[in-house]
Order: C-alpha cells, then sequence, then structure tokens
C-alpha cells in the first residue's frame, strides 16, 4: 500500500484526535541536511592546478621535467589520481583485466573502453587524459582507427587516444593526428600482440631488435604523435631512442632515461591479494588491499555484535513525534 494511504489511515483512526494537515513530512524535510551517501565528489584539491595541455607536456619536455602518467578505470581511480596531481591519466586496455577479470587486453571491446573513458573524464578536473584503443578497433584500416578515436573522444570525452604499433601504424597514426586528435604512441612490448611476440617479454635486447625499436618509435614520431610509449625496452635503448627523438617518450619497464613513467594504477597502490605476479619493473608504493581488508572486516565484526551502528550514526526523530508514532500504530493493532 503506497505510504500515503497507510498514513491518511492512520491519521483518520477514530483514535487519533491529530488531524492530517498537523502532519507536515515537507516541513521536516526541509528542515534537514540531506547529504547522499553516494556523493562522487568530496572536497576540491587544496592547491588548484591548471589544466594539463600538449604545451604543458611539451614545456615539461623542454625543460627535462619528467611526465607523470597513471592509469585510472573509474571515477575513484581517476579522482584519487587526479587530486594526487598526476600530469597524464590513461585509461588503458588493462583494465580488461584489473576492473573486468578478463584474462588479457584482447578481450576488451571498444563500447566497454568508451564507459570506462566517460567515468575517468568525470573525475578529471586537470590531468591530460587518453583512452587507449583496443585490439580489432583500428588494425584493419586508418578509416576503421580514425572513426574509433572519434567516438573514444567524443562519447568518452577524454582529450586523446593511444593505440600499439610503430611503422605499420604510421599511416593509421597520420590519418588520425590529421583530424586533430593527439595521438599517443606505443611501441616496444605491445601487449595486445604479445601472442605474436611470443608472450610478455622485453624487446630490443639485441642490436637489431633495439634498431626496430628505435625505427618503430622514429616512424611514430613522423607519424604525428606527441608522445611514446616504450614498453619492456632495456633502460639503455631507452634511454638513447629518447634522445634521438624530438617528442616525449614514457616509460613502462624502460628505466629512468625516458622523458616520463607510466605505472597501472592497481599495481604500484598495492589493490591486489597476495601473491599476484607483479612485473619486475613495477615498484609497490601501498597497501590499498591490505588496508580495504582490514576496514571490511572490522565492519563486518561490528554488524555481527551490533557495534555498529552507534548513535551517532543514526538519525533522530523528535520525542513527541516518535511518541505520537508509537500510539498510533499501537492502537492500530490492539
Amino acid at each position: 500500500m503506497p505510504r500515503s494511504h497507510i498514513l491518511q489511515r492512520l491519521i483518520s483512526s477514530p483514535v487519533s484526535p491529530i488531524p492530517l494537515a498537523a502532519y507536515r513530512p515537507v516541513a521536516i524535510l526541509q528542515t534537514q541536511k540531506r547529504h547522499s551517501s553516494h556523493s562522487p565528489l568530496g572536497s576540491p584539491p587544496t592547491t588548484s592546478r591548471k589544466r594539463v595541455t600538449l604545451d604543458t607536456l611539451r614545456s615539461f619536455h623542454r625543460k627535462d621535467e619528467p611526465i607523470t602518467m597513471i592509469t585510472a578505470h573509474d571515477f575513484p581511480s581517476a579522482h584519487v589520481a587526479d587530486h594526487a596531481g598526476m600530469d597524464m591519466i590513461l585509461v588503458g586496455d588493462s583494465l580488461a583485466m584489473v576492473a573486468l577479470g578478463m584474462e588479457d587486453t584482447s578481450e576488451v571491446l571498444l563500447e566497454e573502453m568508451i564507459l570506462h573513458c566517460r567515468s575517468v573524464s568525470r573525475a578529471t578536473k586537470a590531468a591530460f587524459t587518453i583512452g587507449d584503443l583496443p585490439m580489432g578497433s583500428y588494425e584493419v584500416t586508418p578509416e576503421q582507427a580514425l572513426q574509433s578515436a572519434i567516438r573514444v573522444i567524443k562519447e568518452g570525452r577524454v582529450q586523446g587516444i593511444k593505440l600499439e604499433g610503430g611503422t605499420e601504424m604510421a599511416s593509421t597514426i597520420e590519418r588520425i593526428t590529421r583530424a586533430g586528435i593527439p595521438v599517443l604512441g606505443h611501441v616496444g612490448l605491445t601487449p595486445q600482440r604479445q601472442s605474436s611476440l611470443g608472450g610478455f617479454k622485453v624487446q630490443g635486447k639485441t642490436t637489431i631488435g633495439a634498431l626496430k625499436v628505435l625505427e618503430d618509435a622514429l616512424a611514430v614520431q613522423e607519424a604525428g604523435a606527441f608522445a611514446v610509449v616504450l614498453e619492456a625496452v632495456p633502460a639503455d635503448v631507452a634511454s638513447l631512442v629518447t634522445n634521438k627523438l624530438s617528442i616525449p617518450t614514457i616509460g613502462i619497464g624502460a628505466g629512468n632515461g625516458c622523458s616520463g613513467q607510466v605505472l597501472v594504477q592497481v599495481d604500484m597502490s598495492g589493490n591486489f591479494p597476495p601473491g599476484r605476479f607483479l612485473p619486475k619493473f613495477v615498484k609497490q608504493y601501498g597497501d590499498v588491499w591490505g588496508e580495504s581488508m582490514k576496514a571490511i572486516q572490522a565492519y563486518k565484526s561490528e554488524v555481527k555484535s551490533r557495534a555498529y551502528p552507534e548513535p551517532q550514526h543514526t538519525y533522530p526523530m523528535p520525542a513527541h513525534d516518535l511518541s505520537e508514532f508509537k500510539r498510533l500504530i499501537e492502537s492500530k493493532s490492539a
């Protein structure tokens, strides 16, 4: 039965001398300060900063100031990354594993990437945001890639896209950049193609391999990419490649000689159970899993023991209203 009908029946009961007009639920609500427990935004950062643009990143590169980049896959992870002052936030296709529980990056769909890009973009107020093009969304033709890139920018609300590949993707990168969309390249270990590479193996360990990394990076630069990710490349090779380029390099497992660094947030923050494999290049800066476990276990314990919620966690009701409410329901059940 609708709540208004129940209230009407109680108030119109012969035992109640109080008319319906005396009950003012709207007025009561107006006197209460209500906050949703699911409000997405908290306080703004204590130190405001200007939005990072391509010019900002180029300025960092000219001044030899390292560029910081981290992945995010939803509103909370992007929110904390932006508050922490990251220069760039990447909605990487690694979310296939860390957010969607898939086996590898080849499973994630363009539509799923766009959904996560939208979530990240809502939280990011200053960092430069990049969305990954997933496998199957850009390899067929440059036109297919452009259409996918437009969707990621227009629907995902990010500021640029990333795609994997070197010389073979140069024409694709050129087509996308000619349309005015910033492209972040990705050479070295390209996870979407790990099957053809024999697994997740370091690239550029031989002279021929190192020359291939350089060739790919130069091709990406010539095609118009504003920067390039170097993944799983020997540090000396990455440093030499960086010195040969006029655009920034973002390293992941490529040593300290790159123009910047990127890590998967779940990895570096320790948001995973004990025993999970971590690549050699990952440094764990926190223990989000452990802290979350302690908090959730404490919550469970207090709920079971009825220690939570305490009075300070509840909403009071005026004593006379509570008394009248009790009288009404008791008289109704009598």
